[in-house]
């Protein structure tokens, strides 16, 4: 009997990995896996395996297609097969990139594996999001895997699971909201309502795991969809195609049926940046990081519903950035520790003196490689700008304590704080170093 039980599961088993080449199977017994992330700057950073490589992708409900950034410097351990080249365009305001289509790879999320994966690979070097986020980052990914598995997202705990389609059970949930989903380009879009000065605006929006703000809002003067009196000009965001800029504002009222968020961050990005999300006439803007991180949810595309369920981080506040300035990590200096050694002679003395006590002071020097902070972005008339601060000042410190003890998300959330917060850099230009001293200001008042 147990030897007929080994050659069933080994059947199956072995069904799976040859069902799996057509799409993502999850191949254990439950046919359902948890795998944990990490959230950066609002954006789901998950463990995947390409090719048998460990490397870590942003999972992106705005995404239609598996995209590797950096190829170049990962080819020789990749081995991506099967490519032809084509050309690749998203947000911002650049050209159209270069990209190798190819076809066969085998990619792996935990126990989910598909071994005929479609992916497309950047070959541009400059094109990486790693610096912007201060953690390496390889890629995204989407719809490839949302269409085949029930994927939960669970912000407040930081893990995703995977579940088959036909093994997946709801539950009775009296707290949730179930929306139903509408595609377009094989991305998925939900209805929902915006209240701009007091009137009420219903609005189809793109669901954007892959954008880090909140929600993002195309102009339409017909509709009312405008910024209110009360905004100021800044980057937006780093897209395929460049940087992304706009307006920023304040919403009255944000709401998904009954869940309704109120003083909410909106962007108006501008018509240069996003000419080509406009393709879909009907889509009023994005849903992005900053809202969606306040729900745990279930994205089930075959049946074209999410169900949304409040967590810990629904009543946070919706902050942004009060200095101007925008940092990225851009790559590694020595840094020099002195290590004093305390030394005696023999006899406790120093030559040549009558202390019994005399001590020897031997500095020597400890050096380690640690993280440059440098300002990638700059608001203007921004508190930081006011003060002489330019693109490409390397910050050395924040308040008095080493910029390289910080990780990037940490040290931009010192621009985050209240207003009237009083910020001390210490700012290295052309191996200058200098002081600046600014405090953080309300654009909303």
């Amino acid at each position: 009997m147990k030897k007929v039980l080994i050659i069933f599961v080994l059947f199956v088993w072995f069904n799976d990995s040859i069902f799996s080449q057509g799409k993502f199977v999850v191949n254990n017994l439950k046919k359902s896996d948890k795998v944990h992330f990490k959230l950066i700057n609002n954006l789901i950073i998950i463990p995947v395996e390409l090719n048998d490589v460990e490397l870590a992708f942003i999972l992106d409900t705005g995404v239609s297609k598996t995209i590797l950034f950096n190829y170049l410097n990962l080819s020789d351990s990749l081995k991506i097969r099967d490519t032809e080249p084509v050309y690749l365009r998203g947000l911002g305001e650049g050209e159209s990139l270069e990209a190798l289509k190819s076809r066969n790879n085998k990619f792996k999320i935990g126990d989910a594996i598909k071994v005929q994966h479609e992916l497309f690979a950047i070959t541009n070097d400059k094109i990486n999001f790693a610096p912007r986020l201060g953690i390496s980052v390889h890629g995204i990914i989407g719809y490839d895997l949302f269409k085949d598995l029930v994927v939960e997202i669970n912000y407040s705990r930081k893990f995703i699971r995977l579940t088959e389609s036909e093994k997946y059970r709801y539950r009775k949930c009296k707290k949730c909201e179930t929306l139903n989903l509408e595609f377009y380009n094989n991305k998925p879009y939900l209805n929902a309502h915006v209240k701009i000065n007091s009137k009420s605006i219903p609005v189809k929006l793109l669901i954007d795991s892959g954008g880090s703000d909140a929600l993002w809002l195309f102009e339409d003067e017909e509709l009312g969809i405008k910024n209110d009196e009360k905004y100021f000009y800044d980057f937006l965001g780093h897209g395929l195609s460049g940087s992304v800029y706009g307006k920023r504002s304040k919403l009255d009222e944000f709401s998904l049926n009954r869940f309704v968020l109120k003083n909410a961050n909106v962007a108006f990005p501008d018509s240069s940046s996003i000419s080509f999300a406009k393709k879909n006439k009907d889509r009023n803007g994005s849903l992005a990081g900053n809202v969606l991180k306040r729900f745990n949810m279930i994205l089930d595309y075959q049946k074209a519903i999410i169900v949304l369920k409040k967590n810990s981080l629904y009543r946070q506040e919706f902050g942004y950035n009060k200095s101007g300035i925008e940092l990225a990590h851009d790559g590694v200096r020595t840094v020099k520790i002195v290590d004093f050694n305390f030394n005696r002679n023999n006899r406790g003395t120093v030559k040549g003196t009558n202390e019994m006590n005399s001590i020897i002071l031997s500095p020597s020097y400890e050096s380690f490689l640690e993280p440059v902070y440098t300002i990638v972005e700059l608001r203007k008339d921004s508190p930081a700008e006011r003060v002489g601060l330019q693109l490409g000042d390397v910050v050395l410190s924040v308040n008095g304590k080493a910029a390289h003890k910080y990780n990037l998300q940490d040290l931009m959330k010192k621009f985050y704080d209240k207003e009237g917060t009083r910020i001390k850099l210490v700012v290295e230009r052309n191996s200058r170093v200098f002081t600046v001293y600014f405090q953080l200001e309300n654009l909303f008042q």
